[in-house]
């Protein structure tokens, strides 16, 4: 099993972004403090950290004839996790900008993925690999 990543990403209003990790995409709080909080996103440690001025700037690059936010970050699920959670999302109506979907549909690589922002303004990608061996492959 790989070692659990840590990500710290800034956010305008502590209390909305806790609510959305919490209760939207259900993940688990740990440690916070007034200006900060822990999150357990799918076994890697997320911290939310208080930057009042935070103002994302959206930037969009062309892949697979989709609008991809840059930057971005996320979590590589199963293959039924993913679905599973992708039909979560849409019950709790988060907005996408771009639906699950299948992506490089034969190739190496070939994935299920999914964009959508926090409250903040953060971009957050999900994706399953069909074949998880194939993460990295080039060909």
């Amino acid at each position: 099993m790989p070692k659990p990543f840590h990500l710290a990403i800034p956010v305008d209003n502590l209390e909305r972004c806790s609510q959305f990790y919490g209760s939207v995409l259900e993940c688990e709080a740990g440690r916070s403090s007034d200006h900060w909080i822990d999150y357990n996103m799918f076994g890697h440690q997320l911290v939310l950290h208080v930057d009042p001025h935070h103002n994302p700037k959206k930037h969009h690059n062309e892949v697979d004839g989709k609008s991809v936010p840059v930057p971005h970050f996320g979590v590589v699920l199963g293959w039924e996790e993913f679905t599973s959670f992708a039909q979560k999302l849409k019950t709790k109506e988060v907005e996408f900008v771009i639906e699950p979907y299948l992506r490089f549909e034969g190739l190496p690589g070939e994935q299920m993925t999914m964009f959508f922002y926090d409250p903040a303004g953060n971009a957050i990608e999900f994706k399953a690999f069909k074949n998880e061996d194939q993460i990295f492959a080039t060909e």
